[in-house]
């Protein structure tokens, strides 16, 4: 469908608007490959995929084989948020003095918890306005954020706990070394707790309930998917980059000095690790699978470890090749630095945009709370809607930018 091709080529164009290229020469690479200004755009460039591929798993989307080559690529993405995260950490603890006094006010409080909770605040009157039905017990676990309001929300939660997690092993523990194996330990934990958790509460009833359509018709509120935090593999599976733009940053000039000798030969053989450890994943998910509460035989903890730990190689390798292909050639241009500068508000608030324009999708959802037969008027639909939601997204994005500074500076004055 020429929707496909559109998208494919205006986001390609987007990539490579205003690029600069250091040139073939041995030695010639970006000085600011890591700059504010370059990583801003590389966020602006993330923060596009991360809509499109919402879009493109949207049932009507998928259905028609629309924008497919985003559905499955959502973590990478992410992953690069977390990098540069975890990049910029240890910068800025090396480069400002006392950088750590008052972090988690300033840090984690201002940036991350403020901001999720006045998404909280307005993500309930979509709630309502879609019919939700919620308990008083619904309602209030959704306000105190112990439940998912907005389930795009999980990213600030994470980021807040590596964030915290960073902020008191740097602060107690002296050496790099066991500094960044507690980082480590801290990430894998995130991905294990997951493993356990599973989708939705497994635990809760008989075994197998979740397998027949009774055992959801009985099961309560905090019994269904996306519910509770590290209710999904997307909470865990790109943030392992964080841990790796730690080290980078650590060692940025080492790696650099590395790279320079024999270049292109380097960055060939990380493409090709990159494919490998992309089947590897593709394996693991095949052969293990995160969705295992399906397959008749319980949570399947196990083969969501199996298929976690074949995972995370891919989320490391892909930052590390852009980190590579950077130091010759990046692009920043205006969309991209003006996405990059509303990142996480497009991320917070790109939900509302797709319910929002639903109805050009969808007739109306089923008893099960699913989505009715899907129509559109050929391309026109899809093409709509995908304007509509990446609009809507970006002017949601701007309000929501401002509400939060408006919280922030009553909060942390």
């Amino acid at each position: 469908m020429y929707i496909t091709w559109v998208v494919y080529v205006l986001f390609i164009a987007l990539c490579v608007w205003g690029g600069r290229f250091a040139g073939f020469g041995r030695g010639k690479f970006h000085e600011d490959s890591a700059s504010l200004d370059v990583t801003k755009a590389l966020r602006g460039i993330a923060a596009t995929g991360v809509i499109l591929h919402h879009i493109s798993q949207e049932e009507s989307f998928q259905q028609a084989g629309v924008i497919q080559a985003f559905c499955n690529v959502g973590f990478l993405f992410v992953a690069v948020f977390f990098f540069w995260s975890g990049f910029g950490l240890i910068k800025s603890l090396a480069s400002k003095p006392g950088y750590l006094d008052g972090f988690m006010r300033k840090r984690v409080l201002r940036v991350l918890v403020i901001p999720f909770y006045v998404s909280v605040i307005l993500y309930a009157p979509l709630c309502l306005l879609t019919g939700e039905m919620m308990t008083a017990s619904h309602w209030v676990c959704n306000f105190l954020g112990v439940t998912m309001m907005n389930e795009y929300a999980w990213y600030p939660i994470v980021a807040a706990i590596l964030y915290t997690a960073f902020y008191v092993i740097f602060r107690k523990v002296k050496g790099d070394r066991p500094r960044f194996v507690l980082m480590a330990a801290v990430i894998l934990a995130l991905g294990l707790i997951f493993c356990v958790n599973g989708h939705f509460a497994w635990w809760a009833g008989e075994k197998n309930w979740w397998l027949t359509r009774l055992g959801w018709e009985k099961a309560k509120w905090w019994m269904y998917m996306k519910i509770f935090w590290f209710s999904g593999e997307w909470w865990v599976n790109s943030c392992p980059a964080f841990l790796i733009g730690m080290l980078f940053a650590r060692y940025e000039d080492r790696i650099r000095a590395w790279f320079a000798r024999s270049y292109w030969g380097k960055l060939i053989l990380l493409a090709l690790l990159t494919a490998a450890l992309t089947g590897l994943s593709a394996f693991g998910q095949w052969k293990f699978g995160y969705w295992t509460e399906f397959s008749g035989n319980g949570p399947g903890i196990l083969n969501k470890m199996l298929t976690y730990l074949l995972q995370i190689p891919q989320s490391m390798i892909v930052v590390i090749l852009i980190f590579a292909v950077m130091l010759k050639y990046h692009a920043s241009n205006p969309v991209t630095r003006f996405m990059g500068s509303i990142s996480l508000e497009t991320y917070m608030m790109n939900l509302m945009a797709l319910a929002a324009f639903r109805f050009l999708l969808y007739k109306g959802y089923g008893p099960d709370g699913s989505p009715a037969p899907v129509y559109w008027a050929g391309n026109g639909n899809l093409a709509l809607y995908a304007a509509a939601v990446i609009a809507a997204t970006i002017g949601l994005a701007s309000v929501y930018r401002l509400l939060c500074k408006l919280v922030q500076r009553l909060f942390t004055a």
